[in-house]
Parts: structure tokens; C-alpha cells; sequence
């Protein structure tokens, strides 16, 4: 069967969810699938049915909601867990059965015991007992690609004598390589009879990086399904990203001729929902939806862009979901991009006061890592940089299940400011003594502590992502103790809030 369009099957809450701290409630994924319908996936995979009551319960809630998209369970080749996935099944609008044997020759002497004859009997056995209950049957031949390839295409063929729909190769493990599943999906298709009357499909693992890759191999070899999973969450290194591919689709439309229904605006949102859920949120350089993949802090870089976006982006960020791109004022922005940005506030300054401007925010930029507007206000306006608070001590101590904090900080103006608290544990009380010290309020989405360099000169990186009055900011400190470190994270962030405030109190009284 061939076609345009490529089938979206999201395996978020099913192969995803078994990603190591990713597991979530039957509501969470509720809040989930509905993220995935208004997406536009055409399959979701709500989980493995036969294996957890939760699973059960998962379905249950999606079924009786959301009537769009095909709703898939997991199965393995056994008449009990056929049977409890088609119970799983009966009030969903558009079920899915999906179930999976492996027919590698490790898989079959190591983790089965069995022959390629008990297999194929197995396969036509099982996948017809499915059919006989639904009648959208997928088969998945487990580690397809370390599979014979005589052997897996005779597996597909009596999968699909069996009644199967569609026929899934998946790369389980991450092994194989472009050329390779490109060249297994045609020669699949081409010599299983009846190939032209299902969908085939490609799921593929991210152990050596090309989980996206293989997979556009794989629609290049006549597959037209992808299976992935939002973020590329999942076993080990992941699956292929569903974000990456749709837009590998997208913006290289005329090499690949093919699209999918997804509503790429919501790429970004879908992507932040689930790092909500799961408490995993991705790396900044993450493509498509990670926070530098639309900004930019290069001067040559944002050079090009102030010239033509095209220079440095091959996509619109509106288009997945962000607002703009980012020009980014740091270390390496150059005087363009300072310049444009001045310009965009209403500051058209002479060439002398634009070197001394400069000059300044060059100095700004070795006490922070970004320079925001207010900032460039308060150069503006002629206040000096001031280093804000800065940690003098701290001292924690464990009462019982609660911790106290006590810190002491050197204001702006040089004073000692002394403040204590209590909280959960050493950092929640930290945190709160820190924001009594400073009068500024700060709501923490995650926090991470982390190793920089090795042995004796080892030091602990602290990053927070907090909200303040609705806007989101990260922090960043470095110190040989965790706790300091997170410290100073907290108070690059604080100082930073600080300066906004008197850069628009500065603002203000010009204005008047």
C-alpha cells in the first residue's frame, strides 16, 4: 500500500513511558493523549495492556474521551494477553492491536528457545486469533533488523496471510545504520507477498544516535509509518524523536515528497507538557524544541540574521510553536546585535556612544551570562553595574524530617543581611532563607547538580530553572561544595531580577 503521507504513531506513553523515571499515572497520561490528539498523531500507543492494571485504567480513561486517533495496546504473542488487550479495547472508537515476536537468531535461541518453524506458527497463530476479535492488527517483528533477512520477510508474510494490517520492523536495539534498514524495508516490500496491501513501518532505537536517521531511511525504503516518541523518551537511549522527523519531513519536503498530518505549531507546547509530566526536560541544544535551538548569541551569527534569517535558520520558530527566535546578548555578541537591540528600544546612539556603550555591556557580560533589556536600559541611563548580593556564608542543619538554613549576604550597597529558614530538606530551606534575605520570590520548575571537570579539581555545577511573576529564568553557579553552588545559582538569578527592577525605577523617572 503506498501513500503520501506518513502515519504518525506516537509510543510517548507506552515504549516512552518505560524509559527509566518517565513512568506516569493513568491521568497523566490522560492530560497526555489529549496533548497527542490536538498534535495530530494518527496512532497512540497507551501502553501494554496485559501487563499492569494501571495500563488498563490508562486506556479506560482515553477510550471514553478521545474518539480520533487510533488507540493502540501492546500484546505478546499469547492467547491471555490477546484476549485481556481486546477487553482493554472494547470502548475505544479506533482500536489497535499490536502484537510483537522476536525472530532474531539471538532472540530465538536466547530468550525464546525456539525454531523458525515454531515461530512462523506462532506468528500465524496469534496474529490471526487478534484479527478474529479486530480488525486493525499490527505485527511487529522484534529485532527485525538483526533478523535473516529471508527469514524476516517470510515472518512478514504470514503475518500478513494472518490478517495483519500493518507489518512493523523495529531497529529494538539501535544497531543498525541508514543504508542497511533503507535496503531491508524495500526488500521486505518487494518479496512479501501481499506487501502492497498493508502499512509497513519503522520503529527505531537511539543507541548509536540514529534512531531519526534510520527512520528516514526507512521511508525512503517504502515504509509509511514512523514510530517514535515525543522528546525521543523511551528504553535506554530512547526512539526516534517525533518532533525531528516530522520536521525533517517538513522543511525537506522536496527531497522526501512526503508530510504528515501533524500540526507542527504545537510541537513546542506538546514537548514542554511532557517534560511537566515526567520531570525530564531536555538538553538546550535539544534540535526543534530545546532552548538554543532558535537563539542565537554568536556576533557573526546574529550578524547574518539581522541580515537575513536565513543565513542561520532553515526553519521559522513560530512554525513548531516558539514565539521568535532569540538574539541572545552575551560574551560573543558583537556590536550589530547590541546595536539592533538598542534600536528595538528606542536608543539610536552616535558611534562614540555607541563604543561606550558597548564597552560597558562587555563588562556586564563577565558578571552575567545574558544581558536582558532592562539591563541595556540601565547602561542607558548612565547606573552604575552593581554586583548585587553576594554570599558571605551559610550554615544548614537537619531538625527531625525538616531543615534549617541560616545566610548571611553582602548586599548591593555592602551591608550584612543576615536571614534563616526552614524546609523539606537543605535546599528547600536554602532557597527560602535566601529569598527572605533578598525580598525577592522565586518558584522553582526543576533543579539539577551536576560534576564539572575530574578528580581533585572537580567542581559541583548547580542549574535551576525558576518563575517570577509568571516569567521563566535559569540560574547557574559553580562551587566545590553542591550547596554553594546552588546558592549561587539562586542569586544569579535574583541579582539579575534585581537590576531589571532598577533599570525600569531608572526608566521611569527619565520617562517623567
Amino acid at each position: 500500500m503506498t501513500t503520501d503521507r506518513i502515519r504518525i504513531f506516537d509510543t510517548t506513553l507506552r515504549d516512552g513511558e518505560q524509559s527509566p523515571g518517565c513512568s506516569m499515572s493513568p491521568q497523566q497520561k490522560l492530560v497526555m493523549a489529549r496533548a497527542l490528539t490536538e498534535l495530530g498523531v494518527d496512532i497512540i500507543e497507551t501502553g501494554f495492556a496485559a501487563s499492569s492494571q494501571s495500563d488498563r485504567e490508562a486506556l479506560a480513561l482515553i477510550a471514553a474521551e478521545l474518539k480520533t486517533p487510533v488507540l493502540a495496546t501492546l500484546s505478546r504473542c499469547l492467547p491471555g494477553d490477546i484476549e485481556t488487550s481486546v477487553k482493554a479495547l472494547e470502548t475505544a472508537a479506533r482500536p489497535r492491536l499490536h502484537v510483537f515476536l522476536s525472530t532474531s537468531p539471538l532472540h530465538r535461541e536466547h530468550k525464546l528457545r525456539m525454531s523458525k518453524e515454531q515461530i512462523l506458527e506462532s506468528v500465524h497463530t496469534h496474529v490471526r486469533l487478534a484479527r478474529s476479535y479486530i480488525d486493525d492488527i499490527e505485527f511487529s517483528a522484534e529485532d527485525a533488523t538483526r533478523t535473516e533477512l529471508d527469514f524476516l520477510t517470510e515472518v512478514a508474510q504470514v503475518a500478513i496471510a494472518a490478517g495483519a494490517t500493518t507489518i512493523n520492523l523495529p531497529d529494538t536495539v539501535g544497531f543498525t545504520t541508514p543504508e542497511e534498514i533503507r535496503n531491508m524495508f524495500a526488500h521486505v516490500i518487494a518479496n512479501a507477498a501481499g506487501s502492497d496491501k498493508v502499512i509497513f513501518s519503522a520503529h527505531c532505537h537511539n543507541d548509536l544516535g540514529l534512531a531519526v536517521a534510520n527512520s528516514l531511511a526507512a521511508i525512503e525504503g517504502g515504509a509509511r509509518q514512523v514510530e517514535g516518541s515525543i522528546n525521543g523518551i523511551g528504553e535506554r537511549a530512547g526512539n526516534c524523536a517525533i518532533e525531528e522527523i516530522v520536521m525533517a519531513l517538513k522543511v525537506r519536503n522536496a527531497f522526501y515528497g512526503h508530510d504528515t498530518g501533524i500540526d507542527t505549531r504545537r510541537i513546542v507546547a506538546t514537548s514542554q507538557l511532557l517534560q511537566r509530566l515526567v520531570g525530564m526536560p531536555v538538553q538546550r541544544n535539544k534540535a526543534i524544541v530545546g532552548a538554543n535551538a532558535f537563539a542565537h548569541e554568536s556576533g557573526i551569527h546574529q550578524h547574518g540574521m539581522l541580515r537575513n534569517r536565513n543565513t542561520y535558520e532553515i526553519m521559522r520558530p513560530e512554525d513548531v510553536g516558539w514565539e521568535s527566535s532569540q538574539m541572545v546578548l552575551g560574551r560573543h555578541s558583537g556590536r550589530a546585535a547590541v546595536e539592533a537591540r538598542l534600536r528595538a528600544l528606542g536608543y539610536w546612539l552616535e558611534e562614540e556612544e555607541l563604543a561606550l556603550v558597548f564597552e560597558q555591556f562587555k563588562a556586564l557580560c563577565e558578571q552575567q551570562r545574558v544581558v536582558t533589556d532592562i539591563d541595556l536600559q540601565t547602561l542607558m541611563h548612565g547606573a552604575p553595574v552593581q554586583d548585587g548580593y553576594r554570599l558571605a556564608s551559610m550554615t544548614i542543619s537537619d531538625v527531625g524530617q525538616r531543615a534549617n538554613a541560616l545566610v548571611e549576604l553582602s548586599d548591593p550597597e555592602g551591608n550584612r543581611v543576615c536571614e534563616t529558614a526552614s524546609g523539606d530538606g537543605p535546599v528547600d530551606a536554602l532557597f527560602a532563607a535566601l529569598s527572605a534575605a533578598t525580598g525577592v520570590a522565586l518558584s522553582l520548575d526543576s533543579y539539577h547538580v551536576h560534576s564539572v571537570g575530574i578528580g581533585a579539581d572537580a567542581r559541583g555545577e548547580a542549574n535551576l530553572s525558576v518563575r517570577h511573576e509568571g516569567e521563566a529564568y535559569e540560574g547557574t553557579g559553580t562551587s566545590r561544595d553542591v550547596i554553594e553552588a546552588s546558592a549561587l545559582a539562586w542569586l544569579d538569578v535574583a541579582n539579575r531580577l534585581l537590576r531589571q527592577r532598577q533599570g525600569s525605577r531608572q526608566a521611569e523617572t527619565s520617562n517623567a
